[in-house]
């Protein structure tokens, strides 16, 4: 694990706090070290932190009430939904409450003529999906993980629909937030555009709960596509794989989902989801549309693969055959991580403009060939966004040096192609160096600021993004 104890700053909380949360919440105000321990605890590679204490929130509410206790007592507060963040987003560095916002599970209204719907932050992303499913529409960001929408929002997520459906900074209409002040405020209403004043709903979009507390979203709905088509296509070389995602994007071609799966990462699927895929670089494609468009979208992809070393497509076109696979890919992290047993895993996530997207992952790949330790290259490639997963053997503290200089050379790879050190993870604790390098001191000042004047008590998830 990687030790941040030098991040870790925590003032004891007052015992007679900790009773007046017991008083007001009840049995919803948790002490317990196995409660607190699972909310100190992330999916990354960092050491556990925990809470002085867990609230499960059910209402803005009650957010409210427990900001007010908070900011009154000086305690911090850090926003907890599935707890599947990559990069420390929600360990309580500075201690405090772990505020639980997985039982706000509303789903508050479905306007489906709008293509719209408004959600409690704790609604998770499949569970939404599963109550549309008899309007014709779909909620269509999909991270991988089941996560919650509030999450989702706090760390501007995207996933593998990003490449046509765009990421939760373009899903995103409107959101109630409560303030640090524990004040709620609603940053917009539901039309498709407006010019009213500051966007603020962009400012807490991708804000990791720095600024404000994300209680209620309001997201943009698509249509059901009428036909659905999957498949899987190998390649003999990565770069024949990369040129034909380029190459269908710049030809127009609307593709909905491609996935690309370097030969290491689909042994690791292979043995984990008990796939028998031939064992290259594989490209996960799937195609939405009319019967027809579907038809020429596929023809025109299929022509580019072929012409590229690519093999035949493997289809998957009932809905259990595409679960299964997108099943696969979406377990593509523990199945990397596990191709040792009582690994650890390290996720990077750049993102590089597509037409360098080619160089950033051959010569990421060549890296790799030389680590002493299992590594696997997956990614969003439609919208220039890729992942290197580590198997780390977390009693060899020469491997996870190993992995920094690695990360450090993929992170100066992408930001010399005018790239970013996060495609969707978010900074969290991760990534704080990489965010000045990447946009200047003078970038993260004016950040500081919002920051300084919005949460002036620096008790809302202190620690993330940048230290104050």
């Amino acid at each position: 694990m990687t030790a941040i104890a030098e991040m870790v700053d925590r003032a004891p909380v007052d015992p007679a706090f900790i009773e007046r949360l017991e008083e007001r919440f009840g049995d919803r105000a948790k002490t317990g070290e196995a409660v607190r321990r699972q909310h100190g605890t992330s999916e990354a590679h960092f050491d556990p932190v925990l809470p002085d204490a867990v609230v499960y929130a059910r209402s803005t509410g009650d957010v409210v009430e427990l900001v007010r206790l908070c900011t009154a007592a000086g305690v911090p507060i850090v926003p907890f939904g599935a707890g599947t963040s990559i990069e420390g987003n929600a360990l309580p560095i500075r201690g405090g409450v772990s505020l639980d916002l997985s039982e706000m599970t509303e789903i508050l209204a479905v306007n489906a003529e709008d293509f719209d719907c408004t959600v409690q932050a704790g609604v998770r992303r499949e569970e939404l999906n599963a109550h549309l499913r008899d309007t014709g529409l779909f909620f269509p960001i999909d991270p991988g993980a089941n996560a919650t929408i509030g999450g989702m929002a706090s760390t501007r997520a995207s996933g593998t629909n990003a490449v046509r459906y765009g990421t939760m900074r373009e899903a995103v209409l409107a959101l109630t937030v409560v303030t640090p002040q524990g004040e709620v405020i609603r940053t917009s209403r539901r039309a498709r555009k407006s010019a009213a004043g500051y966007d603020l709903t962009r400012l807490y979009v991708g804000s990791e709960g720095t600024l404000g507390i994300i209680t209620e979203v309001s997201l943009r709905l698509h249509p059901i596509p009428d036909t659905i088509s999957s498949a899987v296509c190998g390649f003999e070389t990565l770069q024949g794989a990369i040129d034909t995602v380029v190459q269908s994007i710049q030809m127009s071609v609307p593709l909905a989902r491609v996935e690309i799966l370097d030969d290491m990462q689909i042994r690791a699927v292979n043995l984990w989801s008990k796939l028998d895929l031939p064992e290259v670089t594989t490209l996960f494609f799937e195609f939405h549309g009319s019967a027809a468009g579907v038809a020429e979208q596929v023809e025109t992809v299929g022509a580019l693969a072929r012409a590229n070393g690519g093999g035949d497509f493997q289809w998957s076109s009932t809905p259990e055959e595409r679960s299964k696979l997108w099943k696969a890919r979406h377990e593509a992290y523990y199945a990397a991580v596990n191709l040792r047993p009582g690994a650890i895993g390290w996720a990077t996530d750049v993102c590089v403009p597509i037409s360098r997207l080619p160089d950033c992952i051959t010569e990421t790949k060549a890296d790799l060939q030389r680590a002493s330790l299992p590594a696997t290259i997956l990614g969003h490639v439609g919208d220039g966004n890729f992942h290197v997963i580590f198997s780390i053997d977390p009693n060899k503290p020469e491997e996870m040096a190993e992995v920094e200089a690695i990360n450090a050379r993929l992170v100066e790879r992408a930001l010399a192609m005018d790239g970013t050190c996060t495609g969707e993870h978010g900074i969290g604790i991760g990534k704080q160096q990489w965010l000045v390098e990447e946009l200047g001191q003078d970038t993260i000042e004016v950040m500081r600021m919002v920051k300084r004047a919005l949460d002036p008590q620096d008790l809302f998830n202190p620690g993330k993004i940048f230290a104050l």
